[in-house]
Parts: structure tokens; sequence; C-alpha cells
């Protein structure tokens, strides 16, 4: 397998909320369009770390105000000065959450780098736009797109759900959708029912129906993420979301009190360190290692299939 130096955050906000960056290959994201007091010299210190001095993409799940928040985009846009944005494919509603503010912001800034030698792509995450999209090979490893299908009346429902799979290790980011029958989809996929690796959950640990044993067995994650402030006024992630995490062997982590990184360790082809920080600082909360599901994968000959949809071990040698 080749060596990918690949990297995730999980930022710990201060607020409520969700702030996320995927690294690999030379290639940074932002999820989310968050950027708080606690969080803004993480980032930047992530962004060093990866060696990049602006993000190929910023990814917005959804346009409610914990996942984009118009207070905070503008200091983030000019932050990590993204070469592409990615919006949710529905039409914000004026009276619930800052999605009509933060498409302004999202065009003035697309406006204001024109003078600077290039204009970022904005693409909105639609139906039709996934329904465009090319169907990926089992071994060409580019991210999928599996929701929305259908824009519905529960706008939370009409989140972006990607699986961002470019990297040694796979992250499969939900946002906020809540119908089982999404869920039911994504149990009938090939791809994420063998490939995923880190989860984070859905609507932030809600125990609202989507987060089911079957789900979680189907999927079969190793670590599951979940975004949670000090407060933590909405019990995330919900006792019987953790109950069904403990039972299935699913290890949890969360930014309540600092940031969680995931990072592949060692050659880069599948072993990788969960790491959990304390709050605003770079000192250890706690440390494992894991075993990415893509490290049985061999160079392309015929044992290659065979043995992807093989059993797998969730800890190194």
């Amino acid at each position: 397998m080749k060596s990918i130096r690949t990297r995730f955050r999980a930022y710990h906000l201060g607020a409520a909320g969700s702030s996320f960056s995927y690294f690999a290959g030379g290639h940074f994201t932002m999820i989310e369009g968050r950027l708080t007091d606690d969080s803004r010299h993480q980032v930047e210190r992530e962004m060093e770390t990866c060696g990049v001095d602006a993000a190929d993409n910023l990814h917005i799940t959804s346009w409610d105000s914990d996942h984009c928040n118009k207070y905070e985009l503008a200091e983030l846009l000019n932050l990590i000065q993204p070469r592409q944005i990615e919006c949710p494919g529905y039409d914000p509603h004026k009276d619930y959450g800052h999605g009509e503010e933060c498409l302004e912001m999202i065009a003035e800034y697309r406006s204001r780098r024109r003078n600077t030698g290039f204009v970022p792509v904005i693409k909105h995450i639609t139906p039709a736009y996934i329904m465009g999209l090319e169907y990926a090979s089992a071994l060409a490893f580019n991210n999928m797109l599996y929701n929305p299908y259908h824009i519905v009346e529960n706008a939370n429902d009409n989140s972006t759900v990607q699986l961002f799979r470019k990297g040694s290790f796979n992250v499969l980011s939900l946002g906020d959708v809540e119908d089982p029958l999404i869920g039911a989809r994504l149990r009938r996929c090939r791809i994420p029912c063998t490939e995923i690796d880190v989860m984070i959950l859905a609507h932030h640990g809600a125990d609202n129906g989507f987060t089911t044993k079957k789900f979680l067995r189907h999927l079969d994650p190793t670590v599951a993420i979940c975004s949670s402030n000090y407060d933590n006024q909405h019990d995330h992630p919900r006792q019987e979301i953790r109950d069904l995490l403990h039972e299935e062997g699913i290890q949890l982590k969360t930014t309540k009190t600092g940031d969680v990184i995931v990072r592949s360790i060692d050659d880069h082809t599948g072993v990788y360190e969960v790491v959990n920080l304390k709050a605003k600082s770079t000192e250890v909360s706690s440390v494992g290692t894991f075993v990415s599901k893509k490290i049985d994968i061999l160079d392309a000959n015929g044992d290659a299939l065979r043995q992807r949809y093989g059993a797998r071990r969730r800890y190194p040698r």
C-alpha cells in the first residue's frame, strides 16, 4: 500500500458545535464553518504541522449555526483561505440557522479572491450533483458522497454525508442526519461497510433512532468521535449511544475537554494513533494505537479483493 501521511483532528470549541480537519497526501480539508477563541490556535497549529498555508477544501455539512456560524465564518475563511468550498445543497431557512448570511460571506470571499490569482470553486452538494458523480471503483480511493439523495422537509436529513478515504485511514462524516432510511442506505453500500476507521457520530451522538446496533455492526468503525463542550448541556453523546458503542467494542472519543487527533504512524500505511489532548494544550490525556482496514490491501493482484473483505485486525500485531 502506498505510504500516505494522514491526520484527522476534532477541535475543542469551548462551545456547542463541531469542527474537524482531514489531511491526506498533502491535501488539507476543513470540515464545518466554525472557529472560536479556543480553536483558532489549534487550527493554526494543525496547518503548520501539516505543512500547508491554505486549505484545499472547506466542507460544510449543514447550515445550522453549530456547523456554520455567521459570526465565525469570515474569520475562518481569512485564516484557511480555501481553494474550494463544498456547501450544503439545500436552501437555508431564513428563520433558523445562519445559512443565508453564510452564503453571502462565501460569495464575498470568492469575489475578493479574484484579485489574488485564483477563484475559489464553490460546489453545492445537491442530489443532482451527487447523481452526476462517477461511481468509485473499489481500489480508487476517492472521497465518496452519500447524502442528500433527496431534499426533504427535515433540514437535518439534508446534511452532507461524506467518506474521506484518500489517506491511510478513512473518516466518515455524517452531519446531522436522523432518518433511519439514510442509515439503511449506508448499510447497503459496500465501501462504507468495509473501509470506515473513524466515524463522526451523527447529530453529535443524539439518540434519535439513526445510530442503532444494526448500523454500527454493519459499518463497524474502530473509533467514534463526538463533539461536545464543557457544559455538554445536550448530553452528547447520549448514554444509550455510549452503551451501544461499548457493546460493539467501538472506542469513543469526545472533544469535551480537549482536541482529538488521529494520525498515521510508522510508515503511514495503516497503523494510526488516536490521541486525546487536554484543553488548550499539547498535554496528552490518553492515547491508543489501531490498524486501518486498508492495511491488508495488497498491490494490485488477484488476491487483493478477496483479502479486502476478509477478517481484519483492530490492533497491531
